[in-house]
């Protein structure tokens, strides 16, 4: 993910703060677009002095109605204007040029050059800094890195074909999800992820010079470095192009066209089950709060139903699907937390699992939350849901109602739907264990209807075009799966 760089060079200088905030407040990763804020603090850590000089500025924004939260800005600055970075000038600041770090190969280098440097004992700077590395990966340093473009929350930058920093923008003292568990997942070894090479973090400010409890004051952690799947393909995109294929021959069934999905979605259930298994082992399991959580699901329905009215006719379908899950017993664990399609890369290898930092809405700390693996599971089933519609809107639109295209689309949707979850029993079953039993198949019911909820309200506020996806799922609750 990029920000929208700044076509406009100061013939001037400028503070460095008023720039920023304009940088900041003009990326796609900003995600206080129309608060009104005020800069209540400015950090600015030196990675590499000389030329260029490689800085990290945390800036702080506290908002008007409440709350504040700190961004993330790697800069580089010059003596000379670079002309290959005019297009990512951010302010001319004290006779020095001030660039989005990101787009500076050079600058980009200097990270790579700390991560190889790092050894199994963790590397700190004077500016308390610290790189740490996990796997036995010599990495590449005669590469060049280039910024993935497109992202929604945070940036990613490449090293050629061998290794992928995501730096994280908005930032929580305390440890990120999508470190803990590649860095758990990555020691056992398994495929089903991408390796976690290493990862840059930052002691607590100390403005008397004084040691910081880490207890108290975690760290900042900055940026993940991990293996770069190249040749991947974007699962999302992959079930996309099978249902146009599908939707492309008149005459034939799901199962008869040339992309039919069935068996990745077969596979992509195994490794998701995999992955879950692993979580199972390396993190604590806690009981299942189940009357807790069908009411929570009740609270967020009413919450919904005063955005979207339409809602208010499914109220007695959709709490008596809560309701089947208030008796349940079972375990909660380490999950996902935000698993769909697009968190999903098809390799050579097989199905890997990315981006487990959980919902960027939440705070840190409850990202990092057990929850039960169904909540995943029934994500990815409506991920399969929205696969087939959002084709439906781009190819067929205005669509008829009960058309020979809603079957179709249907069909493909169920297919894949019970792939998957064959998929996802598969490891179980093998061990001479049941499939799916009744009490778990209303536990993925009701989080099914959780989500859709969730996304009937997403898609009033933003998609009012899209808001009959979630509210056809819901009209199949008791005569259909979601």
């Amino acid at each position: 993910m990029t920000s929208e760089p700044n076509n406009t060079e100061p013939t001037t200088s400028e503070p460095l703060e008023p720039a920023l905030v304009d940088f900041i407040s003009r990326a796609r990763w900003f995600g206080g677009k129309g608060r009104a804020f005020v800069v209540t603090g400015v950090r600015v850590v030196t990675l590499k002095a000389g030329e260029p000089r490689v800085s990290i500025a945390l800036v702080t924004l506290s908002f008007e109605d409440g709350g504040s939260d700190v961004y993330q800005c790697p800069v580089a600055s010059y003596v000379e204007p670079q002309d290959r970075l005019g297009h990512a000038l951010i302010a001319v600041v004290e006779g020095r040029y001030v660039y989005d770090a990101l787009h500076d190969r050079d600058a980009t280098h200097v990270w790579l050059e700390e991560f190889q440097q790092a050894g199994e004992e963790a590397t700190s700077t004077s500016s308390g800094l610290t790189f740490h590395r996990t796997a036995k990966h010599d990495l590449d340093l005669s590469t060049h890195s280039t910024l993935f473009r497109g992202e929604q929350s945070n940036s990613s930058v490449a090293f050629g074909d061998d290794a992928l920093m995501k730096v994280f923008r908005r930032l929580r003292p305390g440890v990120n999800p999508d470190i803990e568990i590649h860095d758990a997942l990555t020691r056992r070894g398994t495929h089903s992820i991408a390796d976690l090479y290493g990862w840059l973090e930052l002691a607590p400010d100390s403005p008397s010079g004084e040691p910081v409890d880490s207890a108290q004051e975690p760290p900042i952690q900055l940026a993940m470095l991990s293996q770069f799947l190249r040749t991947a393909s974007d699962g999302w995109e992959l079930a996309l192009a099978s249902a146009r294929n599908l939707f492309a021959e008149a005459d034939l069934h799901a199962d008869e066209v040339g992309g039919d999905f069935a068996g990745e979605a077969h596979r992509l259930g195994v490794a998701v089950s995999e992955v879950h298994e692993l979580l199972r082992e390396q993190f604590e399991t806690l009981p299942f709060d189940a009357a807790g959580t069908a009411e929570t699901m009740r609270q967020r329905l009413a919450v919904a139903i005063g955005v979207v009215p339409e809602l208010a006719e499914h109220t007695a379908t959709l709490e008596d699907v809560f309701s089947r899950v208030a008796s349940t017993e079972a375990e909660i664990q380490r999950i996902h937390g935000d698993l769909h399609l697009g968190q999903t890369l098809r390799t050579s290898l097989g199905w890997k699992l990315v981006d487990f930092e959980g919902e960027p809405a939440k705070d840190l700390a409850e990202r990092r939350l057990p929850d039960s693996a169904w909540r995943d599971v029934a994500g990815m089933l409506r991920s399969f849901d929205y696969a087939a519609q959002s084709v439906v809107k781009d190819l067929y639109s205005p669509e008829e109602p009960g058309s020979q295209i809603s079957y179709r689309a249907n069909e493909w949707l169920q297919r894949n739907r019970t792939a998957f979850l064959d998929g996802y029993v598969e490891r179980r079953v093998g061990r001479g264990e049941p499939a799916l039993t009744p009490a778990e198949q209303a536990v993925i019911d009701a989080y099914e209807a959780d989500k859709a909820v969730y996304e009937v309200v997403y898609e009033a506020r933003n998609r009012p075009t899209w808001l009959d996806i979630p509210l056809k799922a819901i009209d199949r609750i008791g005569t259909d799966r979601l």
